[in-house]
């Protein structure tokens, strides 16, 4: 008998976002989505500077570097959700802030610290060097403030930033991850959880450091 554990959701998940992809108007989308752009057979963007295709007939969606790769569900998830909720009206605004102050996460916060920015901190503490040079493989723009901080482009609509303190004697390394206030206009702001999750899991996998804890995806 087949039982309803979260990997079953989440595949019915995906099959019920791909059938909503289909009723979508392809054209009005690669207006409406920045870094959307329209080939004769898919739609196209890029992903933590990966880029994928999403088959304009079918649907499914694939790595353009690797046709063989097999995509998580959460980094299919994610790029469904950016296409159906991304408004039209939407506008990046240069307001920085944690995830818990967006618009409708606070329920969502505490799992967030927990599984995400926790994870982040304890993940890197003592390496500093190896995620700087993570950020930089993903495409990540220096800045100033902390020890290592990296603003990231998930989608070109919604930039990460990774602070990241590293520990000493007394105190253990911190870390904090930002979007930007407009991120909620772009995609539901649950996304931006696994979004968060995905960004961590290749920063740790590119600095070749196993993930210190259990993450959302």
């Amino acid at each position: 008998m087949r039982t309803d554990t979260a990997p079953n959701r989440y595949e019915t998940w995906r099959l019920e976002w791909k059938e909503r992809f289909l009723t979508l108007d392809q054209e009005a989308l690669c207006a409406r989505v920045p870094g959307l752009t329209a080939r004769e057979d898919c739609l196209t963007l890029d992903y933590f500077s990966r880029p994928y295709g999403i088959h304009r007939e079918t649907g499914l969606i694939h790595s353009l570097e690797d046709e063989s790769r097999e995509l998580t569900l959460f980094t299919q998830l994610n790029i469904y959700t950016l296409l159906w909720y991304c408004r039209e009206d939407a506008v990046f605004k240069n307001q920085w802030m944690p995830f818990r102050n967006l618009k409708d996460a606070s329920p969502f916060g505490p799992a967030f610290q927990r599984t995400v920015v926790d994870v982040f901190a304890r993940t890197f503490s003592g390496h500093p060097d190896e995620l700087r040079r993570a950020c930089e493989a993903l495409g990540g723009r220096r800045l100033p403030h902390s020890d290592v901080g990296y603003e990231i482009p998930a989608f070109a609509c919604i930039p990460v930033q990774f602070l990241f303190w590293d520990g000493d004697d007394e105190f253990p390394a911190q870390g904090n991850i930002l979007f930007d206030q407009s991120a909620v206009e772009y995609i539901h702001v649950e996304s931006l959880v696994s979004i968060a999750s995905d960004g961590l899991t290749l920063l740790s996998g590119l600095a070749g450091l196993p993930l210190d804890g259990n993450t959302f995806s």
